[in-house]
């Protein structure tokens, strides 16, 4: 798409890599969905494979040197965890002062209802990041130094658990050797500790440069069961929250301060998160939790398509229609004939 904002061009990230893309990551799933893939026909995937392990691991490497406070994995920025406007965010972009962003054009409002996306105050920070990590090359170690924004989030910190636990056991089928692997995963196991906020009782994010707590419970804290940690004090808050927006799960608490059940990421309920959330339930041995959520969600999708995101508490859908995302959790995990596709 040559209109799509912010393209290559804002980001500056020509030259630097072999694609003209964003200079900033997206939630560590990759390895997670080779194995599923893989695991529907080992001997018709380990030869494809087999050239991508190296690089996933790689990726992963990056993320340790990067990315790791404690073991917790961070973003730099809100992009990056997928979860653009998350309440998460609040108080580390308050902190920041975006003068001399300049004037931007936005694509997301012009076909989706402003009031349905983030404000004109996140935008602005959202691109001043941007700028920054532009004017500094996007070099990681120029823009470790005096970081403005550093957040422990759950989302990145339980996809890459389950993610590098996934990598160690499929380097280890075709034959390498995982420890490293492994030591990574303990590492950020015991960081995934750090982001328990017991005054909240949840796990939350924690802003890096700060120190504060974002007191947030989002749909994020559930992907704890995506990656394997399996906290029986999350059961009552996930049926909590459930109870209070019936068509769950909502991004953001229902009964919390900042709650707006069609503001993108503080509230609307998100298909890809609910069929983590639920995958994650049933590895754990929790399946009248996870049948509750995928009901929910196939509900949601039978009654209104293929919608970017849903009202946690009507159902009414959101965001953009004929969404791929949406689409695609249909087609494996929510239809009755999901996985065989």
């Amino acid at each position: 798409d040559p209109g799509y904002f912010p393209g290559p061009d804002v980001w500056g990230t020509q030259g630097i890599g072999p694609i003209a893309s964003s200079g900033i990551s997206q939630p560590p799933v990759a390895a997670s969905f080779a194995r599923l893939i893989y695991d529907a026909d080992p001997d018709a995937g380990r030869e494809r494979l087999r050239p991508l392990l190296p690089k996933l691991v790689e990726w992963h490497r990056w993320f340790m040197d990067w990315r790791s406070d404690e073991g917790a994995i961070c973003i730099t920025h809100p992009w990056e965890a997928g979860r653009d406007n998350a309440p998460d965010w609040d108080g580390a972009m308050a902190a920041i002062d975006p003068v001399g962003v300049g004037e931007y054009t936005r694509r997301d409002t012009s076909h989706v209802d402003p009031s349905m996306r983030p404000t004109k105050e996140d935008y602005d920070r959202y691109i001043w990041l941007v700028q920054r990590g532009k004017k500094l090359g996007w070099d990681e170690a120029k823009m470790a130094e005096n970081r403005p924004f550093m957040v422990a989030d759950p989302t990145m910190t339980f996809t890459f658990l389950r993610s590098n636990r996934d990598l160690a056991d499929l380097t280890e089928a075709l034959g390498g050797d995982r420890v490293e692997l492994d030591d990574w995963s303990a590492e950020v196991e015991a960081g995934a500790g750090t982001l328990w906020n017991d005054a909240l009782g949840s796990y939350d994010s924690r802003d890096v440069v700060s120190g504060e707590w974002s007191q947030s419970i989002s749909n994020a804290s559930f992907l704890c069961w995506w990656g394997g940690v399996d906290n029986p004090q999350m059961l009552a808050v996930l049926e909590r929250v459930s109870d209070a927006a019936p068509f769950a799960v909502a991004s953001y608490d229902p009964e919390g301060p900042k709650f707006n059940a069609r503001r993108y990421w503080r509230g609307p309920v998100w298909g890809i998160m609910n069929t983590l959330i639920g995958m994650g339930l049933e590895a754990c041995g929790h399946k009248a939790e996870a049948a509750r959520l995928r009901e929910t969600t196939r509900k949601l999708i039978e009654d209104h398509g293929f919608a970017e995101y849903f009202d946690p508490l009507t159902g009414d859908p959101a965001g953009g229609m004929n969404f791929t995302w949406t689409a695609a959790i249909w087609l494996g995990w929510v239809s009755p004939g999901a996985g065989r596709h």
